[in-house]
């Protein structure tokens, strides 16, 4: 899908896969509130989260979700009660097929607090995955560098790292729903 065919308020599914194509988690609504050049924003709140094994849960709090068409990263900013509050995926950049939004998960990811620090997480499930479902060298080394161009987002603030962006975003979301 190019960008000519993207709809601002038109409901998408989001699909997380696995290195090896298997389907590893999918939520059943995400709205497009902004077309940039480098990425779509989206929103969603109380969306149904579907896991690879059938177990399903929602989403508590409105959630702005930022995908780039080259990075390979994506972005989750929660919009909780006691602040904001980022989960990061180290990811393939995405493709829309069919109203869908598809990705592949690389088992690490970037929790982001309120406060801005941050810690990177599941670094074991990364060095397994990595292992067992053979990735190759140079999808390795893109995602190092991605992580380092990614905490460098978060220190420096920029991008929906920026003060006031996942508020604007969901604000945006609550008008366009």
């Amino acid at each position: 899908m190019n960008k000519e065919e993207l709809e601002i308020g038109k409901k998408y599914e989001i699909h997380s896969y696995k290195h090896d194509g298997k389907i590893h988690r999918t939520w059943d609504e995400a709205i497009l509130v902004e077309i940039n050049d480098d990425y779509l924003i989206f929103g969603n709140e109380k969306t149904k989260v579907t896991e690879a094994d059938g177990r399903s849960w929602r989403t508590k709090e409105p959630a702005v979700l930022c995908f780039f068409y080259k990075n390979w990263f994506n972005i989750i900013g929660q919009n909780k009660k006691n602040g904001i509050y980022y989960y990061c995926n180290m990811a393939s950049p995405f493709l829309i097929e069919e109203n869908t939004i598809k990705y592949i998960d690389y088992d690490l990811d970037l929790r982001v607090f309120p406060d801005g620090s941050f810690k990177v997480l599941d670094r074991g499930e990364y060095k397994y995955h990595k292992t067992i479902m053979k990735y190759p060298e140079n999808v390795d080394k893109i995602l190092k560098y991605d992580l380092t161009k990614l905490i460098n987002l978060v220190k420096n603030k920029n991008s929906v790292f920026e003060k006031g962006k996942v508020e604007y975003y969901c604000n945006l979301y609550s008008k366009i729903r």
